[in-house]
């Protein structure tokens, strides 16, 4: 407990001195930048991959093809789910290691080996797929079953999808990928403190855990994961490692700010308007579509890359509004923070710290924050602190 002590100790003592790297922002906008361009890439190649497949026919194709294999609904759709996901994470597989390997490596923030990098895209295929599978065999159940109605019925499945995923992530999903260890002895301070803020918060802990962030990064990161029974304290090992105690309980209180702010039902109800909204666009689309591309009803698979297209245009143009409300609700927690700690230094050291840390850019562009982050600039957050701790 001494060396633990000490070490807070040392932390504490230079929490003050913590400043901006300027070599790092620089890297940081250079990286920016090059992530903006590929998503970008990204975004172009999946709305020509779904184009093309309408265009030249070949979802008509393969549905009439698979319909010499079966008729039967459930197994004709995950039939040309196969193909057709499994075709477009081939094509996309080298922009993917481009922007999740080779990018992060040549600006030093990946520690991953190619060989953990292939393992994660291995599994994030396959439980991506198959709960993707599952939401895509409900989505046309209901449309066979309620073709007028469908987008109605599909939004509250979703809705209790969501919710029950929300319960089982912290305990069946997220140890597919990292490993989570509770936090020992040796951190009994730090488990105390974070407990007691969750009792302030008015939340009970299930507990307070690591898990291996270094494994594949260098950024740090912390959440507060689950629901009820499972709702628990998630640390990085990188956040342990190189931020004092007083910061990383700034950060959790960040967190249980949004279970104060009801942040989780509030956010689930305005993604539950959204898909309602999205689902009935695409429901309109679908309806087109049956006439303008021949499918055979709007129960048709050859009709899934028409609802791949309308739903990524609709996520594209109301991107800029989630993300408003998202920052809306993160300046919420963010106050919270402040105002739970009483330690405005300790919270912008924190943020400091991660600009640092994470290579996250401090002062992006008006318009870039605008249409891209969910979460306000770091600039503008120890702002907040600075004026809190003036006050």
């Amino acid at each position: 407990m001494a060396g633990v002590t000490g070490k807070k100790m040392a932390y504490n003592e230079r929490m003050e001195n913590v400043e901006l790297d300027p070599e790092r922002q620089r890297k940081a906008k250079e990286y920016a930048r090059i992530s903006r361009r590929l998503m970008l890439v990204d975004l172009a190649v999946t709305g020509l991959y779904a184009l093309v497949w309408l265009a030249a026919g070949w979802s008509a194709a393969l549905r009439a093809e698979l319909e010499r294999l079966t008729t039967n609904p459930w197994l004709l759709t995950a039939l040309f789910a196969l193909v057709f996901g499994g075709v477009f994470f081939i094509l996309n597989l080298p922009l993917a290691f481009y922007s999740g390997f080779v990018l992060p490596h040549r600006y030093e923030q990946s520690n991953q080996t190619l060989r953990g990098w292939v393992g994660d895209q291995v599994k994030g295929a396959a439980v991506g797929g198959a709960l993707g599978l599952i939401v895509l065999e409900i989505i046309y159940a209901v449309l066979r079953a309620a073709p007028d109605t469908w987008w109605v019925w599909a939004s509250v499945i979703l809705l209790f999808f969501n919710v029950v995923l929300a319960i089982l992530a912290p305990v069946v999903l997220m140890p597919i990928f990292y490993r989570f260890i509770p936090l020992g002895a040796e951190y009994q301070d730090l488990i105390d403190r974070l407990k007691r803020l969750g009792e302030r918060a008015g939340t009970k802990v299930q507990g307070v855990y690591k898990f291996d962030m270094s494994r594949r990064t260098k950024s740090a990161n912390a959440a507060l994961t689950g629901l009820g029974s499972t709702r628990r304290i998630i640390l990085g090992d990188t956040l342990l490692a190189n931020f004092s105690a007083d910061e990383i309980e700034t950060v959790l209180a960040h967190e249980l700010g949004h279970h104060v702010n009801r942040d989780i039902p509030l956010s689930i109800l305005v993604e539950t308007v959204s898909t309602v909204v999205g689902l009935f666009l695409a429901a309109l689309a679908l309806r087109w579509g049956v006439g303008y591309f021949g499918f055979q009803g709007v129960g048709d698979p050859a009709a899934l890359p028409l609802v791949m297209l309308v739903m990524g245009a609709y996520g594209l143009v109301t991107m800029p509004l989630g993300n408003a409300f998202s920052r809306w609700r993160e300046m919420k927690a963010d106050r919270y923070a402040l105002e739970m700690t009483g330690n405005a230094s300790a919270f912008a050291a924190a943020m400091t710290r991660l600009a640092n840390q994470n290579l996250a850019e401090v002062d992006p562009e008006p318009w870039v924050e605008f249409l891209l982050y969910s979460h306000p600039s770091i600039r503008r957050r120890i702002q907040m602190a600075n004026e809190y701790q003036r006050q």
